[in-house]
């Protein structure tokens, strides 16, 4: 079953796409469902999108394709008038160069301090946010951490780079994840269970992997993507 927000949402998608054959901007959603900003629009896509309503199409600016629709919506073109049918402000007409602005849709997500990179350090929670363009994230919630330290450095991941995180409590063998440790530091690495134990691996040959035992060490997230600044 969808919320009243997803199930709007989805209207508001397949109104655009009738209309204009392009979905709308994450921009126009914000607008049309009256949302402070683009990070709630992005979860609600996300929610939809791992409940097999819409699909995201690779290499397309404006990349929704709506897969199925619920009854609700369905029927609603059929409607009786006073039906519940949630009110929607109607796509604004797109400019030329809407797929292009498209291609540069941005979400917001939280941006939770420094990570350590090398030796841990403790976890610090924030309330900054940090603007990312859409099409690095996929489906799930995620929260962005800035890099300190270069354990890292042969997987690509450099001092001062934020590390985009999608929120997971598990981990596949080998994948770079945000352990908590002893529920108060923090760090970046590849997580290697082995048997009652986990091992926090760097890649960096002058750094040792860190050994603990399961108890200790909690999995936060997963890397999904980073972002560097060039000044």
């Amino acid at each position: 079953m969808l919320t009243a927000k997803q199930q709007q949402l989805l209207s508001y998608i397949k109104q655009h796409l009738d209309q204009g054959g392009v979905s709308p901007s994450f921009e126009e959603m914000k607008e049309a469902l009256d949302l402070k900003s683009k990070s709630g629009i992005h979860r609600l896509i996300s929610a939809l999108e791992e409940r097999g309503f819409i699909r995201r199409l690779p290499n397309r600016a404006r990349a929704l394709e709506i897969v199925k629709l619920p009854d609700s919506l369905s029927s609603s073109a059929h409607a009786a008038p006073g039906a519940n049918v949630v009110p929607l402000r109607k796509p604004t007409p797109a400019p030329l160069a809407a797929s292009t602005i498209a291609a540069n849709d941005v979400v917001e997500i939280p941006l939770h301090g420094r990570i350590a990179a090398g030796v841990p350090i403790e976890a610090m929670e924030g309330q900054t946010m940090l603007s990312v363009p859409a099409a690095l994230l996929g489906s799930g919630d995620h929260y962005a951490l800035e890099v300190s330290g270069d354990s890292m450095i042969e997987a690509g991941i450099l001092d001062g780079d934020f590390a985009l995180i999608q929120r997971a409590d598990t981990a596949r063998p080998g994948q770079i994840v945000v352990a908590l440790i002893d529920e108060n530091e923090a760090t970046l690495k590849y997580f290697q269970p082995e048997g009652r134990k986990v091992r926090l691996a760097p890649a960096n040959r002058d750094y040792d992997p860190q050994v603990y035992d399961a108890d200790q060490v909690r999995v936060q997230g997963r890397l999904a993507g980073l972002l560097r600044r060039y000044n």
